[in-house]
């Protein structure tokens, strides 16, 4: 499955209406915000239809995903937007992982667990909230909103002394050299950032880069360290490669078309996450240029003083001290 879906589940008192455009979403947040009661309407309206008195519109299949058939269950979806309400333990297992890996359909889990096992993205994490009065005459609606949303918290431009790179191979090389004047740490994979915080003791601004679109599972952790330690910041683009891809480094011009609307490129069956499928991207469209990609080992190219400044000058409100 690829693109956006839109999603509308309601009956005489609840309305809920959302996007859907990546293979995994999550929901999550407080109690008794309607996550439960949006998984039941669904599975009401799958097994009585209109006489559940739920209405819901939507241009793919949807199902819900539940107890010890889970695995029968997911065999019988193509093409499918799967829900799986709180409570089923079987999500939090490298069998469950595995099993919706190439696969054609997307997943809405709701859950409090971290699921370090699959590729979430941070944008892809929501809460739900609600606007109207419980018990009127008008529906009480429902929508989805992003729960990590750093932007708004951070104060621009921000100056690092110290980055804590997620990567190990090219992003930390690149990293390395942007500043003489900035301290690099490779975590060598991302949840080893977790550990290193609690071994480290930050004093100074420090950026901590990571691939958005798969540290979905680290931020609940993560994010305690950041709301507590006034020095500690996030930059999580989608991932390097997306970087690069972003930067104009590389003239072809479909790259800002399917940077602007990626949803509609990557197919759920064959990437598990959009990291992957930048890299490939990139590969794939710096060829055999002088700024042929190598996600293992940096092309120095990319180092040259020209290319590196116009990588750095797309990077939004982070400024080096070179």
């Amino acid at each position: 499955m690829r693109g956006i879906h839109h999603i509308i589940v309601q009956n005489e008192s609840l309305k809920y209406e959302f996007d859907i455009k990546r293979n995994i979403t999550v929901l999550k947040g407080d109690s008794a915000t309607g996550k439960t009661t949006l998984v039941e309407m669904i599975q009401e309206y799958l097994i009585n239809g209109m006489d559940s008195g739920v209405n819901l519109s939507c241009d793919v299949a949807c199902r819900v995903l539940t107890g010890n058939l889970w695995k029968e269950q997911l065999a019988e979806a193509d093409q499918t937007i799967v829900f799986i309400d709180e409570g089923n333990r079987f999500v939090k297992s490298l069998e469950f992982a595995e099993a919706i890996k190439k696969t054609s359909n997307y997943y809405v889990i709701v859950t409090r667990e971290n699921l370090e096992m699959l590729p979430i993205s941070v944008d892809e994490i929501y809460g739900i909230r609600s606007s109207g009065k419980y018990g009127g005459l008008t529906p009480v609606y429902h929508q989805f909103y992003r729960i990590y949303d750093f932007d708004k918290q951070e104060v621009y431009p921000l100056r690092p002394n110290d980055m804590i790179i997620e990567d190990s191979n090219s992003g930390y090389e690149f990293f390395s050299a942007v500043s003489e004047n900035v301290t690099c740490i490779s975590a060598k994979g991302k949840s080893n950032i977790f550990q290193i915080l609690c071994e480290r003791k930050v004093n100074q601004p420090t950026l901590i880069v990571a691939d958005g679109a798969a540290f979905g599972s680290q931020m609940n952790r993560i994010e305690r360290f950041v709301k507590r330690n006034q020095f500690l910041h996030l930059y999580l683009p989608e991932s390097f490669e997306w970087l690069l891809l972003k930067s104009g480094i590389l003239r072809n011009s479909e790259i800002k078309k399917i940077l602007d609307n990626t949803a509609e490129y990557v197919e759920s069956e064959k990437y598990f996450s959009w990291e992957q499928y930048f890299t490939e991207l990139l590969v794939q469209v710096s060829g055999e240029s002088y700024l042929r990609y190598n996600k293992k080992k940096l092309n120095p190219n990319y180092l040259q003083p020209a290319i590196m400044k116009q990588i750095i000058d797309s990077i939004e409100g982070i400024e080096f001290t070179v």
